[in-house]
C-alpha cells in the first residue's frame, strides 16, 4: 500500500482546523419527517445536481487540503441513482491513507440492499436517524416510511460488520417517554445513541417551539434511571457522550440551541449543486461548481476552497422560542446536508 503524505491543515480565522467534510449528494428523501420537511416539497432539478464524477473530484480536492473524515449525507443519499458509483471511487483514499474514515448518514430505508455493498466499499461505521420503536409513531414521524424496513437495515448493516450508532431527534410530546426504552435497546444491540435537538432550518407546517425538548432537560431526567459516567469518546464531529453504568453503553448530545459546540466546529457542509457552507446557521457560502468547471485543473478549485475556509465565521445564531417564529434560516436541512 502507498500511504499519502498528510496535507497541511486548513486552518480558520479562529484557529480550528478544517479536517472533517460533509457532503450531501442528494435534497430527495424517501421520508418527510415532521421537523425536518414539509410535507409537498419542491425538490431541485436533477439536472441542478453535481454528477457523480464532479462529486469525487471536489471531495478529492478537499481531502488534499487536509479532510481526513468524509460523511454523506442528503436528503437521503442512498436514493441518489449509482450512488455506490461514488463509495468506490472514493475508497481509493482510505487505501492510500489520505482518508480516515468515509462514512454516512441515513435513514436506513435502503440499507438492506446496500448494506454489503458499502462494506466492501471500506464503510466501517453509520449513523441511522430512527426517532421511535413505535411503528405508529414512526410512521406519523415519517409521515411515509416503516420501521420495519430501517430495522431490517440496521440488521443487515450489523451482519455485513458495519457498526450503527443511533440518532434521535428528542420531540417534545412525541418520544420524549421513550428515550430510555430506545437506550435499552441501542446499547442491547452494541449500538451507541445520540440525541440531538431540533433545528431551526427550513419552514414546516408546525411551529419548532412546540417540537423542542432541550436536551439539558432529558439528560437530567436520563440520570434518574442510569449513572451517567464522563466519556472522552469522539467521533469528529459535535456529540459529547457520557457511558450509561448501567448498560456499559454510549449516550451523545447534539446541543446546538442549549450549548452551542461551536467552539471547536471542524467541519463544512458541500451541497450537492457545488456550493459550500463554512457554518450550518450562517448563510454565507462559497460556490465551487464555478471554479470546478471551469477548469481541468484543480488549482482554482483548491484556491476557492481555501478563500472559503478563510471566512469560516466563528458559529451560529440559533434561536427557538415563543417570540421568534420564523426558521433561522429558509432553508431546509435536507438542502444542506444533514
Amino acid at each position: 500500500m502507498i500511504m499519502a503524505l498528510p496535507a497541511d491543515p486548513m486552518i480558520d480565522p479562529f484557529g480550528r482546523a478544517i479536517s472533517y467534510l460533509r457532503v450531501s449528494v442528494t435534497d430527495r428523501c424517501d421520508f418527510r419527517c415532521v421537523y425536518c420537511m414539509s410535507e409537498n416539497m419542491s425538490f431541485l432539478p436533477k439536472a441542478d445536481l453535481l454528477t457523480l464524477e464532479e462529486l469525487d473530484r471536489l471531495c478529492s480536492a478537499f481531502i488534499r487540503r487536509g479532510v481526513r473524515k468524509l460523511r454523506i449525507t442528503g436528503g437521503e443519499p442512498l436514493v441518489r441513482r449509482d450512488i455506490l458509483t461514488l463509495f468506490r471511487g472514493l475508497s481509493r483514499h482510505l487505501e492510500t491513507g489520505a482518508l480516515e474514515e468515509l462514512t454516512l448518514t441515513t435513514n436506513g430505508s435502503q440499507l438492506s440492499r446496500f448494506a454489503a455493498d458499502l462494506a466492501s466499499c471500506g464503510v466501517r461505521r453509520i449513523n441511522v436517524s430512527l426517532d421511535t420503536l413505535d411503528a405508529g409513531k414512526f410512521r406519523a414521524i415519517t409521515r411515509w416510511g416503516a420501521l420495519d424496513k430501517v430495522l431490517a437495515g440496521i440488521d443487515a448493516a450489523q451482519a455485513a460488520g458495519i457498526a450503527v450508532k443511533i440518532n434521535a431527534v428528542a420531540l417534545k410530546g412525541v418520544n420524549e417517554d421513550e428515550l430510555v426504552p430506545m437506550i435499552r435497546w441501542a446499547h442491547g444491540r452494541g449500538m451507541d445513541i445520540t440525541f440531538i435537538e431540533v433545528m431551526p432550518l427550513g419552514e414546516i407546517e408546525q411551529a419548532r417551539i412546540d417540537q423542542y425538548l432541550p436536551l439539558s432537560l432529558v439528560r437530567a431526567r436520563l440520570a434518574e434511571t442510569f449513572t451517567l459516567e464522563a466519556s472522552e469518546h469522539r467521533t469528529g464531529g459535535p456529540a459529547r457522550y457520557v457511558t450509561a453504568r448501567e448498560t456499559g453503553g454510549r449516550i451523545g448530545f447534539i446541543t446546538p440551541l442549549t450549548h452551542n459546540f461551536c467552539e471547536s466546529c471542524n467541519r463544512v457542509r458541500l451541497t450537492c449543486t457545488g456550493t459550500l457552507f463554512m457554518c450550518l446557521g450562517q448563510e454565507d457560502a462559497a460556490d465551487l461548481r464555478r471554479p470546478l468547471r471551469a477548469s481541468e485543473s484543480d488549482g482554482p478549485l483548491i484556491a476557492a476552497i481555501d478563500r472559503a475556509i478563510a471566512r469560516k465565521p466563528r458559529g451560529h445564531d440559533f434561536v427557538i422560542d415563543r417570540a421568534t417564529r420564523a426558521p433561522a434560516l429558509g432553508r431546509h436541512m435536507s438542502v444542506t446536508g444533514g
